[in-house]
């Protein structure tokens, strides 16, 4: 009896597993991912079924109600940079035009940032729209959620979206206490019951709108580690951006999507803000929702625009093949590469694949820095003397195809050499990886990265 039981139970499994590789066949993003889950789900289904059903299938059908890519989207407003003409690829993909008429605060460090965010909500009449993948209760925290429930007790509508994920420690005593202050919060997709545990598929977006005319993204989540409160990896390095003008409608329309997805509720509607400035931007949003792979074919797009120079920054360096070759042909034109990773790592797996990514962008004439001081988690861009970046997005598989992401593209000469001394600051504080670096390595980490590597599609 308990052997016919054991065979039944291994039949019906291995039958869920052949289903389970179909779908995985037809819906994964990569034919890498769905050879990997193939092969699991038929020949080990007791031990890939149940991480599939967390990791491999999307539960964002109907995320947008109309996709915002739109082929034949205008490259650019009348009036904005020339340097718009360049990315007018970036324009295509994000279903919207450049909007000229902007002012550009960078915000380098947490300090700043929080400074500039807390004086914002303090300021606000009207509306107090805020996400963020991490929320912690720890000082910051606490004084985040003081600041929203000041703010909703003078009849301000606040509201606020947290990835369940990300902030997986966030004490309902927490919740509780926004929700009585009149904050509205919520989890982002709380109603598909799935994505409360699905590891894949998060939000990870970082943003803030205050009365619809000044936004603010970037890189910094809410807690005490990202204003270097938390060794080992303190002093923590990251970057904001804050802005004022037409473009703010667009991050406020990216909220509304994450809102009306999780809620089932729609913002009141707002006249776009007016024209603050001289910058020219454009808002780029990504996810799995999305019929193509918009991250990387947004980093793709930058980098084959770029000419002279292409900086960047970023914690994980997993670069897919189409923006390894981008950056590989870049060299080969005669730009200079360089991209700012951590000398430190906050995920041992991420760390190893990225550590190994580097060594052979190094083959390949790609100079790669590693950042000393303390954890790099800056998400920043210069293209030329004209175009800087500034979002969520970080250069790996996650970020181009699993998570809700966004970036601002800011094409502006006088912005983009700020952009420039900060990144040159953080250059000073690099050292350049070496060939060296891989070849001192002892044997087994050697092996341990390029075991990491496989794992390229779910890092």
């Amino acid at each position: 009896m308990l052997t016919d039981l054991i065979a039944l139970t291994a039949l019906v499994l291995h039958s869920l597993g052949v289903i389970a590789a179909m779908h995985a066949v037809v819906h994964a993003r990569t034919p890498q991912g769905a050879l990997a889950w193939a092969l699991g789900l038929v020949l080990l289904p007791y031990v890939t079924l149940v991480p599939y059903l967390y990791l491999g299938s999307s539960q964002v059908h109907g995320y947008l109600e109309t996709p915002r890519q739109s082929p034949g989207a205008p490259p650019e407003e009348a009036g904005t940079h020339p340097a718009c003409l360049r990315l007018d690829a970036l324009a295509a993909l994000a279903g919207r035009p450049f909007r000229r008429g902007h002012a550009l605060q960078l915000l380098v460090n947490g300090e700043a940032a929080f400074a500039a965010m807390f004086a914002a909500i303090a300021g606000a009449h009207n509306e107090v729209l805020a996400q963020f993948f991490i929320v912690h209760d720890d000082v910051l925290g606490q004084r985040f959620a003081a600041a929203l429930q000041e703010r909703a007790a003078a009849g301000v509508r606040v509201h606020l979206l947290y990835d369940g994920i990300g902030s997986h420690d966030l004490p309902e005593s927490y919740l509780e206490a926004l929700r009585g202050g009149g904050v509205q919060v919520h989890a982002f997709a709380g109603r598909r019951w799935r994505n409360r545990f699905q590891l894949n598929f998060r939000n990870h977006r970082k943003l803030l709108l205050v009365d619809g005319v000044q936004g603010f993204v970037g890189g910094l989540n809410v807690g005490d580690e990202y204003l270097g409160a938390r060794p080992p990896l303190s002093p923590w390095r990251d970057t904001h951006l804050g802005f004022v003008g037409p473009a703010v409608a667009d991050l406020r329309q990216a909220f509304a999507d994450d809102w009306r997805w999780t809620t089932g509720a729609r913002l009141p509607a707002m006249a776009p803000p007016a024209p603050r400035g001289d910058a020219s931007v454009l808002l780029v949003t990504s996810g799995p929702a999305d019929p193509q792979e918009t991250g990387s074919l947004c980093f793709t797009a930058l980098i084959h625009a770029a000419r002279t120079r292409l900086w960047l920054s970023t914690p994980y360096f997993v670069p897919d093949a189409a923006v390894l070759a981008a950056l590989q042909l870049a060299v080969l034109r005669g730009v200079d590469v360089r991209v700012l990773i951590p000398s430190r790592p906050d995920h041992r797996g991420v760390f190893l694949a990225s550590s190994l990514h580097a060594h052979e962008a190094v083959q390949r004439g790609i100079g790669v820095y590693r950042y000393q001081p303390g954890f790099l988690h800056q998400k920043a861009l210069l293209l030329d003397d004209h175009t800087a970046a500034i979002g969520s997005m970080n250069l790996d598989s996650r970020s181009f195809r699993l998570n809700f992401e966004l970036a601002t593209i800011a094409v502006d000469d006088a912005f983009a050499r700020t952009v420039e001394v900060m990144l040159r600051e953080d250059l000073a504080h690099c050292l350049p990886v070496t060939a060296a670096e891989y070849r001192r390595s002892p044997y087994l980490r050697r092996v341990a990265m390029h075991v990491a590597r496989l794992f390229d599609p779910i890092l």
